[in-house]
């Protein structure tokens, strides 16, 4: 029983170190140059820069509906492909 009390105390040291050191490795971005990673495609300046469209997007451009009247603006969180004009 001894061994496998250890064993467990290992195991949950070692989770506690590997999400210590995920928490650390996803915090770079904030540490070092003072702002969260924009992964949002509607603010990213270099996503548009490159083309780079939401989904939902692209599909209404395909379609010919025009996402500003339905109040989207490039914001994957905002719009959904179902979404009706009001």
């Amino acid at each position: 029983m001894g061994a496998t009390f250890s064993t467990i105390l290992i195991v949950i040291g070692a989770s506690v170190l590997l999400v210590g050191f995920f928490f650390l490795g996803m915090s770079l971005t904030q540490i070092f140059k003072g702002h969260d990673i924009d992964s949002e495609i509607a603010t990213n300046k270099n996503m548009q820069r490159l083309g780079i469209k939401c989904a939902v997007q692209e599909s209404r451009e395909d379609t010919g509906t025009d996402c500003a009247d339905l109040g989207c603006h490039g914001n994957c969180s905002s719009c959904d492909i179902d979404h009706e004009a009001k």
